[in-house]
C-alpha cells in the first residue's frame, strides 16, 4: 500500500472507531443507568432505547451511502457524523427514556458506513482493498473488547450521560478526521465490490447460501442486544457492583481471543472453515442454554459469558470472509450492504423483543429466545454448503465497450484456476475469483497485459 492509501485506511478505520467506541461503552451499563430514568422500570422500553439505533441505521445505510455517489463522499460522511454527535448529546441530555430513545434513534440516523466503506474504495487500488477493510475490521473489533472493560469503569466516573457526552464528542473528533487526515478522492463512482448496487439486489435476496448468512448475522446481533437488557442487572443482582463489572468482562474476552484466533488459522489454512463455523454457532447454542439455566449465579453467568465471547468473536470475524466467498463476484458489494442491514435490523429486533420479554415474562425468557434463534441458526448453518477455497483478485483494466468487456471475459474464464470472472467495462475493473492453491497468475497478467500493463 502507498503511503495515502495507509493514510486513507488508517482514517478511515479511526471514523469507524471513535463511532463505534462510543456505541459499543454503554452496552454493558446501560440497562442499570436506565433503572434510574422515568420511565426506564420498563424493560420494554429499555430494549427499543438499545435497539432504536439499528432501525435507523438499516433503513438509512445504503441511501447514504448512494447519496455519497452523488454529492460526494466527506459531505456525506460529515452530515452523518453531525448527526450522531446530536443524538449522542440528545440521549446525554434527556430526562426520561422517551427522549434516550430519540437521541438513539438520532444517533442511528448517522448511518455513515457505507459511505465510508464507498470512500475507501476511491481512495485504494483494488489490489490492496480487503486488507483496508480488514483494518476497519480489526478497529471494530478493538473497540468493541475495550468497552466490554472501560464501559463500567467510565459509567462509574462519569456516568452514562458522560457516556452520551463523550460519544459525541468521539464524533466531532471524527469529523476532524475526515477534514485533515482522510485524502480528498482524485474522483468518486460507483465500485461494484464495495457498494450496493439495487439491480442485483434481487439475485442477492434470492441466494440461499448468503440469506443462511444474513439470518446469521441477524440472529448474533438480535442476541447480543436482549443480552445486554438483562446481563448487567443479573450481574448486580448477585452481588457484583457496576463498576466492578470489568472484572468480569476482561479475562473472559481476553481468554476467548486466545482461542479463536487458533480456530479461524486453522479452518482458513486446511480448508475446514464449515465445521469451524458450524462448531461456533454449536457454542453460540450452549452459552444461551448456560445463560437461560444459570441466570441467577455469579458463576454459571461467568462461565456461560466466556462461552459467548469465544464464539461470538469467530463468528463476528468469519462471517464477512464467508459473504465475500460466496456472494458472486460482480455483487459483492450489494451482498456485504443486505448483510450489514440485516446486522442492523437484529441490533432492534433483539433490544425490543429482549426488553419485552423481561418485562412481561422474566430474565430467564429472553435467554429461551435466543436459544431458538441459535438452534435455527445452527440447523441452518448445518447445510450450508462449504465455502471454496477463494480468493478474490481485481485488476484495472481501463473503460472499454460491453463487447471488449465481454470478450476479455471469456479469455479471463479459459486461464487455470479461474473460477469466476467479471469484467465491469465502465468502472473498467476485472474482477476474479480464482482458487487459493493452483491460479496461473501469469497466464491472466499475460491476458490482461494487453490493457493492463501495470496490472498489480
Amino acid at each position: 500500500m502507498t503511503r495515502s492509501e495507509k493514510r486513507a485506511a488508517s482514517g478511515l478505520a479511526a471514523i469507524f472507531g471513535l463511532r463505534m467506541l462510543g456505541m459499543f461503552l454503554i452496552l454493558p451499563v446501560f440497562a442499570l443507568y436506565a433503572e434510574h430514568l422515568p420511565g426506564g422500570d420498563n424493560h420494554t422500553l429499555v430494549g427499543l432505547a438499545l435497539g432504536m439505533y439499528g432501525l435507523t441505521q438499516a433503513i438509512l445505510m445504503i441511501p447514504f451511502g448512494m447519496a455519497s455517489d452523488r454529492i460526494g463522499r466527506k459531505k456525506v460522511i460529515i452530515f452523518g457524523l453531525i448527526l450522531f454527535a446530536l443524538g449522542s448529546f440528545l440521549a446525554a441530555t434527556a430526562t426520561d427514556i422517551y427522549w434516550t430513545i430519540a437521541g438513539r434513534a438520532l444517533q442511528g440516523a448517522g448511518a455513515v458506513s457505507a459511505a465510508v466503506s464507498a470512500m475507501l474504495a476511491d481512495l485504494t487500488r483494488e489490489e490492496h482493498r480487503t486488507k483496508a477493510m480488514a483494518m476497519i475490521g480489526s478497529t471494530i473489533g478493538v473497540a468493541f473488547a475495550v468497552s466490554m472493560v472501560a464501559g463500567p469503569a467510565l459509567a462509574h466516573v462519569i456516568g452514562v450521560p458522560g457516556i452520551f457526552a463523550l460519544t459525541g464528542v468521539l464524533a466531532l473528533a471524527a469529523i476532524w478526521v475526515v477534514k485533515v487526515w482522510v485524502p480528498d478522492p482524485a474522483s468518486s463512482h460507483f465500485h461494484a465490490d464495495a457498494q450496493a448496487n439495487p439491480a442485483n439486489l434481487i439475485d442477492v435476496l434470492k441466494n440461499s447460501q448468503l440469506a443462511r448468512l444474513d439470518f446469521g448475522i441477524f440472529a448474533l446481533h438480535a442476541a447480543q442486544m436482549a443480552m445486554f437488557v438483562v446481563v448487567p442487572v443479573a450481574l448486580q443482582d448477585t452481588g457484583l457492583t457496576v463498576e466492578h463489572h470489568w472484572m468480569v468482562y476482561l479475562p473472559v474476552l481476553l481468554g476467548s481471543l486466545v482461542l479463536i484466533v487458533p480456530a479461524i488459522i486453522y479452518g482458513e489454512k486446511r480448508g475446514r472453515m464449515k465445521p469451524v463455523f458450524v462448531s461456533a454457532v454449536a457454542l453460540m447454542l450452549l452459552a444461551q442454554v448456560g445463560l437461560a439455566l444459570g441466570i441467577g449465579h455469579f458463576w454459571s453467568i461467568v462461565a456461560a459469558l466466556f462461552v459467548y465471547f469465544v464464539a461470538f468473536n469467530l463468528l463476528e470475524a468469519s462471517l464477512p470472509s464467508l459473504i465475500s466467498k460466496l456472494a458472486p463476484v460482480s455483487a459483492k458489494g450489494t451482498a456485504m450492504g443486505v448483510y450489514n442491514t440485516a446486522q442492523a435490523l437484529g441490533l432492534f429486533f433483539g433490544g425490543v423483543v429482549g426488553g419485552w420479554l423481561a418485562q412481561h415474562h422474566g430474565f430467564q425468557a429472553v435467554f429461551i429466545f435466543c436459544v431458538v434463534l441459535m438452534a435455527g441458526w445452527l440447523l441452518a448453518s448445518l447445510s450450508m454448503q462449504a465455502p471454496p477455497a477463494i480468493k478474490t483478485r481485481m485488476f484495472r483494466v481501463g473503460v472499454m465497450p460491453p463487447d471488449q468487456a465481454a470478450l476479455l471475459k471469456m479469455r479471463l474464464v479459459g486461464v487455470a484456476g479461474v473460477v469466476e470472472a467479471v469484467v465491469l467495462g465502465e468502472e473498467g475493473v476485472a474482477m476474479l475469483k480464482v482458487s487459493i492453491k493452483g491460479w496461473d497468475e501469469d497466464g491472466a497478467r499475460s491476458v490482461l497485459a494487453g490493457r493492463l500493463p501495470e496490472a498489480a
